[in-house]
């Protein structure tokens, strides 16, 4: 089959972005695409490269193949990329012959890949995380004084946005050794909020090998080191754990300990007007969201309580879109287990909608896909292509 001209992917982006009902602006800005290229691409005088392609497949919850016949599926451009990030990192402590890349322009680079990491852009990620990765690690090497902290904190940023793609498609020995690079990282900064952010991330490698204790008690002590909730970022990072920690407890069954922690970040979401970002973003809004994520956590007993706060609140627009869709996907497993497909099923098309992404790759989104399948097998033909887009068939 030839390939589609420019012009007929342009007008296939532009009549899905219609069905949508999205703006040229909403759609770039949700690919993080300048809106001058989404209005050329639309109009046929220019193609997207693979990237963004992604970007705009991603933003309109499509795969790439609806747009370009044969074009490559997120998820295998994410595997193909993790070798080079394996390779970037594994003589991360020999210093290399090379001349470093100036700082502000590593800093830019960083701070554009924890965008898309909030943005759920995961393919994006993975395939500039390798270079950048060992650019940033040249410049720790070799650089001393002020500017050797500068390059930590670079160092730390860029891995944890490696890692989120690593751990988000499941490859979890690789997500350990990238969290062990950040933490490697945030000591080189010697800044406490640093570290305390890395402790954070860590907990993915609890979550994976279903050490809940384990990673309970890691959480506990970083909370023990990190600083006194005096400022803005530093009540944020110790909200943030304290957060993490309410999850991890409601997994390891402790009801007392996830009461105590979520009651702590509660207390200091509430200090802060607006959510705050350190590594990542707490406030009152996270708060609400991993309230939901905690009842789930604890079972069908305490399902009721992420009903009451999906009743009177939804996660607003600022929300990283990673987050937003984790609400969703929590919600629908408590809808799952409470006897309402239906309900489910609007849950993870909202989910799907915010972030594809993040809730294809979600192990517990394709498990409700599949279960709400299986209860309505007859049902309307829009489940079916849902469970085949999400790899519940």
């Amino acid at each position: 089959m030839p390939s589609p001209t420019p012009r007929e992917v342009g007008q296939r982006i532009a009549t899905i972005r219609r069905t949508r009902r999205m703006t040229q602006e909403q759609l770039a800005r949700a690919a993080f695409v300048a809106r001058v290229t989404i209005k050329k691409i639309e109009r046929g005088e220019r193609s997207p490269s693979d990237d963004t392609l992604d970007a705009i497949a991603a933003a309109l919850s499509v795969d790439p193949s609806n747009i370009v016949t044969g074009s490559t599926r997120t998820d295998s451009r994410v595997h193909a990329a993790l070798p080079a990030i394996s390779a970037a990192i594994a003589a991360y402590d020999i210093p290399a012959d090379v001349r470093p890349r100036p700082l502000a322009d590593l800093d830019a680079d960083a701070t554009v890949l924890a965008q898309w990491r909030l943005g759920a852009q995961y393919a994006r990620i993975a395939e500039r995380a390798s270079g950048l990765l060992a650019d940033a690690l040249d410049a720790l090497h070799q650089a001393a004084g002020a500017d050797r902290l500068h390059a930590a904190h670079i160092l730390a940023t860029v891995t944890r946005s490696a890692d989120a793609a690593a751990f988000k498609f499941g490859a979890h020995d690789l997500s350990a050794r990238l969290v062990d690079l950040m933490r490697w990282a945030a000591d080189q900064t010697e800044d406490p909020i640093a570290r305390a952010t890395a402790a954070y991330v860590r907990t993915e490698t609890f979550f994976a090998a279903r050490a809940h204790a384990q990673g309970l008690t890691a959480l506990e002590q970083a909370l023990d080191a990190s600083p006194a909730p005096l400022g803005r970022e530093a009540t944020a990072v110790r909200g943030a754990l304290h957060m993490r920690a309410a999850v991890i407890a409601g997994r390891a069954a402790r009801a007392d300990a996830a009461a105590l922690h979520l009651a702590a970040a509660r207390h200091l979401g509430d200090a802060l007007p607006e959510d705050a970002y350190v590594g990542t973003q707490f406030g009152p809004d996270s708060v609400r969201a991993h309230e939901v994520s905690v009842a789930v956590s604890l079972g069908q007993d305490h399902l009721q309580r992420a009903f009451d706060v999906a009743e009177e609140w939804e996660p607003p627009e600022h929300m990283p879109a990673e987050r937003q869709s984790g609400f969703w996907i929590e919600l629908a497993r408590a809808q799952v287990w409470a006897g309402r497909p239906d309900d489910a099923f609007e849950s993870l098309k909202v989910a799907r909608s915010i972030a594809p992404q993040h809730t294809r790759e979600h192990p517990w989104a394709r498990e409700a896909a599949a279960t709400v399948r299986r209860l309505k097998r007859a049902d309307a033909e829009s489940l079916t292509s849902f469970a085949e887009w999400i790899g519940a068939v």
